[in-house]
């Protein structure tokens, strides 16, 4: 493992317990539409490819036709609606997320969030949620842009922050992060506390687990006299 000198953070499931607001903006939008609603747990197995795949997978759940483009932009249009109107209500920080995030930047380590979650949100829950925090870099899904798995973000943001791919730890909660980790050529972390179990982190090529945030700082976090970039 080479020295790390950056930490890419996923944000759903890793530094943000979200799945409540997720859960209840989705369900009035697929109730609407005949869909049924679904658990936090059956969620929890939907999100993490973006919000168009989502709705694909829901419609397949369901035994639909896969809906058309058209379809999609509208429910997205509605979802939005909904999701912007309680994603406040039960959102928080996962226990140990802001005393981690205080750790790292003591110690020098440059950080960043890289979310499948349209900009808009991810830059107003981190702002929200994680305030005073002091995130490098906060990306999101942009219009036409690519989305994790592809790792051409992830590379973007170390190139922003000033460190080869071999020098980030990418911690996530996924098989996506962990995909994403690989393909960029990073150190692939698995948050054990998020919405998937260890197996599915294992056979995507996490080359650690960790089961608590203060796990990460034994495996990066240089001692404050260990130099900086």
């Amino acid at each position: 493992m080479s020295p790390i000198f950056a930490v890419i953070f996923d944000l759903d499931g890793t530094l943000l317990d979200t799945i409540e607001d997720i859960t209840a903006a989705s369900n009035r939008v697929y109730e609407a539409l005949g869909l049924g609603s679904f658990t936090n747990d059956e969620m929890k197995t939907l999100v993490g490819d973006g919000a168009e795949e989502l709705i694909r997978r829901v419609y397949a759940r369901r035994g639909r036709p896969a809906p058309s483009e058209s379809v999609i932009a509208g429910v997205l249009d509605d979802y939005r609606r909904e999701y912007q109107a309680r994603w406040r209500d039960n959102s928080r920080p996962y226990d140990g997320v802001p005393e981690l995030l205080a750790g790292l930047r003591r110690r020098g380590l440059k950080t960043a969030v890289l979310s499948n979650k349209s900009e808009l949100f991810t830059a107003a829950q981190v702002s929200a949620l994680l305030p005073g925090h002091g995130f490098d870099i906060v990306r999101g899904a942009r219009p036409g842009g690519p989305l994790k798995p592809d790792p051409a973000p992830a590379l973007d943001i170390a190139a922003g922050l000033g460190v080869s791919p071999r020098e980030c730890a990418f911690v996530g909660d996924t098989n996506v992060d962990m995909a994403t980790a690989k393909a960029a050529g990073m150190f692939a972390v698995g948050a054990l506390w998020g919405f998937r179990a260890a197996d599915e982190l294992r056979r995507h090529g996490a080359d650690a687990l960790i089961a608590a945030p203060a796990d990460l700082l034994d495996l990066v976090a240089r001692p404050p006299d260990g130099g900086s970039r």
